[in-house]
């Protein structure tokens, strides 16, 4: 099974564009889960993922969250992985690219060691940073095109020779990637940019478009949903998992979560 068939069958069965961004931030999470019998991370994690797995088409896992804690995040990020449904896809927000054989090995590390089923990576080295990744066929990337921040326009909308902004010439390259490793690359494209959206989904009418920036960050779920179209992953991370401090934590992420899938489902092309 390919990522894409792996996301639509999650898509259909789950009614849902909603990804949750697995973003527990050891400082945020509840109090009452401190000196449990397990990790509170984890514990944090298997209580959300338990609340949300019928209402969800992906999770994304930031690994910041975890490389924080060292040996003992790491093996709760692994450990989390496999807490996720086989049928829902894992998106690991790892944002790595480097030279041809450092990628080769984050690629062995988070494909074969983890077992996740897509990789957020960065262009700005080229083909061979990426090339690596791309050489598994039932898995995927998904490259920083037009990203969420505030700043992203400092690089992303430079002006080309061409008179394109450069995060089009990049999304021109991701679409020769996926003629050339078919199915295998979409992109990250912000929700906070929803012109942007739109005219990237233009360009790329059918490739996976993984969007962060709704929720906290403030995205409009309407222009989000309508620019995006069918094939899209709309994330929310704290909006979702830190809808509530308190013992009711999992609940209230549920209720967030399904109140979003529900917004979004409203807007779906």
């Amino acid at each position: 099974m390919t990522f894409q068939e792996k996301l639509d069958a999650a898509v259909r069965q789950n009614d849902s564009l909603l990804c949750v961004g697995l973003d527990s931030e050891w400082s945020k999470l509840p109090a009452h889960l401190q000196g449990g019998a397990e990790d509170a991370q984890l514990a944090f994690n298997r209580a959300i993922i338990e609340a949300t797995s019928d209402l969800v088409c992906a999770y994304k896992p930031n690994t910041a969250f975890y490389e924080a804690r060292g040996l003992a995040g790491w093996q709760v990020l692994m450990e989390t992985v496999k807490l996720i449904p086989q049928h829902i896809p894992v998106i690991l927000d790892a944002k790595r690219g480097d030279i041809g054989n450092t990628s080769r090995l984050y690629a062995e590390a988070f494909f074969d060691a983890m077992g996740v089923d897509a990789v957020t990576v960065h262009p700005y080295m080229g083909t061979d940073t990426v090339s690596p990744f791309l050489a598994y066929p039932d898995k995927a990337i998904f490259v920083l095109v037009k990203t969420s921040n505030q700043s992203a326009v400092e690089f992303e909308d430079l002006p080309q020779p061409d008179g394109r902004k450069l995060y089009e010439h990049v999304a021109g390259q991701v679409a020769i990637w996926n003629r050339e490793y078919p199915g295998t690359a979409g992109i990250v494209a912000g929700a906070t940019y929803p012109e942007d959206l739109v005219a990237l989904r233009r360009q790329l009418p059918e490739v996976p478009f993984l969007i962060p920036g709704v929720g906290t960050q403030g995205g409009d779920v309407q222009a989000t949903a309508t620019a995006a179209g069918s094939n899209a992953i709309i994330n929310a991370s704290r909006a979702v998992i830190f809808a509530s401090g308190g013992t009711d934590f999992a609940e209230r992420a549920r209720n967030a979560a399904d109140a979003l899938r529900q917004e979004i489902n409203l807007y779906r092309v």
